[in-house]
């Protein structure tokens, strides 16, 4: 359904450093570059830095964020424990939860600008 995201930073250069490290265990790496922006993917550049200078941090109770699928429970933890390293805030700790059709595991995140990212991946049931 979705084809790209695209999230505001106010530095680009440091949230492309945060994002090069935090979506390796994701398997997204850097795939298009330009003065202003920045796109990471796997085949295709489906998730978007877009350079708003000046930007206040995105407030903590908008209720909006990102999910993206993680290969397993080790790339959800690996994900999280670099964005806590690399400048980013934990808003939600690695673990399992309950949505509305299964449970998952996943963790939550804050980069630098205060954009929500979580990282999920669905285990075999077993």
């Amino acid at each position: 359904m979705l084809d790209h995201v695209s999230v505001p930073v106010a530095d680009l250069e440091v949230s492309a450093g945060f994002y090069d490290k935090v979506f390796e265990p994701l398997g997204l790496t850097r795939l298009a570059e330009r003065e202003r922006t920045i796109g990471f993917g796997k085949k295709y550049p489906e998730f978007w830095l877009n350079l708003r200078p000046g930007m206040s941090s995105a407030a903590e109770d908008t209720g909006f964020h990102f999910c993206l699928r993680a290969p397993s429970k080790q790339a959800v933890e690996a994900f999280h424990e670099l964005a806590l390293a690399n400048g980013g805030q934990s808003a939600g700790e690695p673990g399992e939860r309950e949505a509305a059709m299964t449970t998952y595991f996943g963790a939550f995140i804050r980069d630098p600008d205060g954009n929500k990212i979580e990282a999920v991946t669905f285990p075999p049931k077993g």
